[in-house]
């Protein structure tokens, strides 16, 4: 029996929320694991490099298996592997042992980055049959479900409820949410035939890697998101260890980034539509800038927390109006947004481990100077991102990607 285009967009919304929601909620209890795992900067830096390996695993394979097999199984086993996660990230923190913490990272890393591109796939189909733009409210869903998820983490950490419950039972909603959305995926979007394979691969297109505009592009994805995922991985514990704020305060900084994100989001595609991509994106990137040297190099609490609204608006639209150029920079666009993704998510594979041994040596708050950095580097390199034609997904603010 067919399923509805209503009840797939409602599926694809929980699926997209179930991420954001679990995310969140890791990143709220990172105090509280850090002080189980009695993990010094450094070593906690190398337990998120188990996101960062599993982000990248996913995000390169995923394509092909989509390609191969459509993007319902990708959805279930990316989906899946989110949920399992949760339990073995409290198992590993529970126990004191780092390698099953970072096995744990690992698992939600491959999840998120292999079910990332399958579920976007979902998403243009149904917005194409739709006849009306849907992937920008998909994405804010990621980002309400982090607010949510980040809520709930604070009330947890201010009740000191148990870390291990806490994130067993968000493992069982996202089950829960799961078993509800998968009947809704329908099998076959995405999949290419063998024939249309080999068509596609007796005739090559010139190596995008010589693209000397999409490669900027893709420094650009690099930088926006290690402004964003800087926040996801650390931001709890620079306003703990830098600013002094106690472990419930600094999870609610986080909600507040989360929830800047999330309006972000949900408004940025009328002013995308108003002003132009690269000149929103040249502000973005301003503001994730002076909210992240604010963090940085002003010792105070009510300045940092304001600092973080300004980051987290910056950061909101700077990773998908990246990829959003990256497909609009000429023929192919599913390849180039593919290539833009990987130089991007190379920064969610190098940035913990190196903020982390940065910050071991001068604190967490003087590591910030690195993405402080790339960012201002994003908001000179903005002006590549201006269309090479104009679309119809751009005048509505569309992006292919979070």
């Amino acid at each position: 029996m067919p399923v509805s285009l209503r009840r797939r967009r409602w599926a694809l919304f929980a699926l997209f929320f179930l991420p954001g929601l679990s995310m969140s909620s890791w990143v709220t209890r990172t105090p509280a694991v850090r002080d189980l795992l009695e993990a010094s900067t450094a070593e906690m830096g190398l337990v998120l490099f188990g996101l960062s390996m599993g982000s990248m695993l996913g995000i390169l394979s995923s394509g092909p298996l989509v390609m191969r097999l459509g993007a319902r199984p990708v959805v279930i086993f990316g989906s899946f592997l989110i949920v399992l996660a949760m339990p073995t990230i409290a198992l590993g923190a529970v126990a004191g042992l780092p390698l099953l913490t970072a096995a744990g990272l690992f698992l939600f890393g491959g999840g998120m980055g292999s079910g990332e591109v399958a579920m976007n796939v979902e998403g243009a189909d149904v917005e194409a049959l739709g006849k009306r733009p849907f992937l920008p409210a998909l994405h804010g869903c990621f980002s309400l479900g982090t607010v949510i998820g980040a809520g709930l983490g604070i009330l947890a950490n201010a009740v000191s409820f148990s870390v291990v419950a806490h994130l067993v039972l968000t493992g069982a909603l996202g089950a829960a949410l799961l078993a509800w959305a998968l009947p809704a995926v329908p099998p076959g979007t995405g999949q290419v035939t063998a024939q249309e394979r080999a068509e596609q691969a007796a005739t090559p297109g010139p190596a995008l890697w010589k693209d000397s505009r999409l490669i900027l592009i893709g420094c650009i994805v690099l930088a926006m998101a290690l402004a964003e995922g800087t926040a996801n991985d650390w931001l709890p514990l620079v306003m703990v260890d830098g600013h002094g704020l106690d472990a419930t305060l600094g999870s609610a900084v986080y909600a507040i980034f989360a929830a800047s994100m999330t309006v972000g989001r949900f408004a940025g595609g009328p002013i995308v539509a108003r002003v132009g991509r690269s000149r929103v994106l040249m502000v973005s990137a301003l503001f994730a800038a002076v909210g992240l040297a604010l963090v940085a190099y002003v010792d105070h609490q009510a300045v940092a927390v304001t600092a973080v609204v300004l980051w987290g608006l910056g950061a909101s639209l700077g990773f998908p109006l990246a990829l959003s150029a990256a497909g609009d920079s000429g023929p192919n666009p599913a390849a180039r947004v593919a290539l833009a993704s990987i130089i991007g998510y190379l920064a969610f594979l190098v940035g913990p481990p190196l903020l982390g041994f940065l910050g071991e040596a001068v604190g967490l708050r003087g590591a910030l100077i690195v993405p402080l950095g790339v960012v201002l580097i994003a908001a000179v390199l903005a002006p590549a991102t201006g269309p090479s034609r104009p679309t119809a997904a751009e005048h509505e603010g569309i992006v292919p990607v979070r």
